[in-house]
């Protein structure tokens, strides 16, 4: 930092001069000197400018401001994040490339550099399975993106693409000659998987007794009866369902999991897809009802699964979670609290504090994005507007650098940072020319940890994977957030 004022100093004599301010006495060239090295020449522009300190009139602590444009850049988030064993990576939206390619930068150096050894997505945990089997090379599959081929629920393109097949040849790589207890497992965290995981149980839970092959046939033959999402809901309403098959179903499977040996993988597997059907079954019966209810149906499901992946690991594993920042970003500083909703980043705050909980958000201020203009529909390219004034985008466009690492624990003290501001948040549902809605209302600060802003950003490469199933229906009209996200 000397050097630089040194710099300046002799800049600001030079310019002094050709104003012909020499002239003037010694002592008011002095003052004149010491203006210019206070505040900088006018006119005076770095090419690789730092933040000025404002934005929207707001103070911007210089020192929370990183840039962001190689993988050497990550070295200040890396510092934030310390020894916390729970990383969370959020996204602003399912169809941005930079979201994806920065959280698997990001996740390479915390297995090479801190041992994490857990990637845990927003995906169903039959397909994420798939994936997580050929990384480990316990695969048929010849490709990444043959595995990912698995990921045939709509929106196919959130895992299904380029980026995530980049990420999956790496960790197969990364994996190959080293002890199982060191690869990398990668999982779904999600609950749409009925009917896939209760076929999962029946095809791949090769140490099944007969009663748990009689409870999944069960099971089976009573989601026949109900082949989609939108009619199983629909039959909830009646009194109709399979939450007793299913219930039965997890008990037969814990019940011979018990019986096989303590960390046995495929009794592992097993479980999970028992209580990943059940858990949808619940999210399903409730949305018909209520927003709120199968919202928190869902995230609970999903911070569940992160314990128990951790139990399974073992007590010191590491995990980092892919999410949308609206399930990773902690819903006690948004909107979401006061209609009593909860979600992952705050689940995983309260009850893990004590072991280090780091949850770092994404954001852009403008570009392109994969969405749908409707639900279930084609995969399309869109433009993302600029960022609405007064948003948390519009005010990071203005902070130099464009693309950036923000230290957000170094605004909390701030109260102009810590006021609720507009965050955009887009699904897999959006129409740019009605995006309004599309904000949430936030307190960056506390709802992160750190955050990333690439300025501009471009669409996801989607694989092309035609979809078999869809996402959850949109049955409830108030019902947004659940399903778009």
């Amino acid at each position: 930092m000397e050097a630089i004022y040194f710099l300046k100093f002799f800049i600001c004599i030079e310019a002094v001069k050709e104003e012909k301010v020499m002239k003037k006495a010694l002592h008011l060239k002095i003052y004149i000197l010491l203006f210019y090295v206070l505040v900088g020449c006018s006119g005076d522009k770095e090419e690789n400018a730092q933040p000025t300190g404002t934005a929207n009139g707001l103070n911007i602590p210089e020192n929370s401001i990183s840039k962001l444009e190689t993988e050497a850049d990550l070295d200040p988030l890396l510092n934030q994040i310390g020894n916390a064993r729970y990383v969370l990576l959020g996204e602003a939206s399912h169809g941005t490339s930079e979201f994806y390619t920065w959280r698997a930068a990001i996740s390479k150096r915390l297995i090479q550099e801190k041992g994490f050894t857990i990637i845990a997505v927003e995906g169903d945990w039959p397909a994420a399975y798939q994936l997580n089997q050929y990384i480990r090379g316990n695969s048929a599959a010849g490709s990444a993106a043959e595995a990912l081929r698995k990921f045939n629920r709509w929106p196919t393109w959130m895992w299904a693409n380029q980026e995530i097949a980049n990420l999956a040849t790496w960790l197969r790589t990364h994996n190959q000659n080293i002890s199982a207890a060191q690869q990398v497992g990668f999982y779904g965290l999600d609950v749409y998987s009925m009917w896939e995981s209760v076929d999962a149980i029946m095809n791949e839970f090769t140490e099944a007794d007969e009663a748990t092959r009689q409870a999944a046939r069960s099971a089976q033959a009573c989601l026949a009866g109900h082949a989609e999402e939108q009619v199983y809901a629909q039959a909830t309403l009646r009194g109709d369902g399979c939450r007793t098959a299913l219930e039965q179903l997890l008990a037969a499977v814990q019940n011979r999991a018990a019986q096989l040996p303590a960390g046995h993988e495929g009794a592992f597997n097993a479980v999970q897809n028992a209580m990943a059907a059940l858990s949808g079954e619940n999210y399903y019966r409730n949305m018909v009802f209520s927003d709120t209810e199968s919202w928190n149906v869902r995230d609970k499901h999903m911070a569940s699964t992160i314990n128990r992946l951790i139990e399974h690991q073992g007590a010191n594993a590491k995990i980092i979670v892919w999410e949308h920042n609206t399930h990773v970003g902690d819903a006690r500083f948004t909107d979401m609290a006061p209609s009593g909703m909860v979600n992952v980043g705050q689940l995983v705050r309260e009850q893990h504090a004590n072991l280090g909980v780091h949850i770092v958000g994404f954001g852009t201020y403008t570009g392109s994005v994969i969405a749908a203009n409707n639900w279930g529909g084609a995969i399309t390219s869109m433009s993302v507007p600029k960022s609405q004034a007064g948003s948390w985008e519009a005010i990071l466009h203005e902070i130099a650098p464009p693309n950036k690492i923000i230290n957000l624990k170094a605004w909390r003290n701030i109260p102009e940072l810590t006021q609720n501001r507009g965050h955009r948040a887009i699904g897999v549902q959006y129409s740019p020319a009605n995006e309004a809605g599309n904000y949430v209302p936030t307190n960056l600060p506390e709802r992160y940890d750190s955050f990333i802003f690439i300025d501009q950003t471009k669409a996801l490469q989607p694989l092309n994977v035609p979809a078999t199933r869809q996402k959850a229906p949109d049955l409830n009209p108030g019902m947004q957030r659940s399903n778009n996200f």
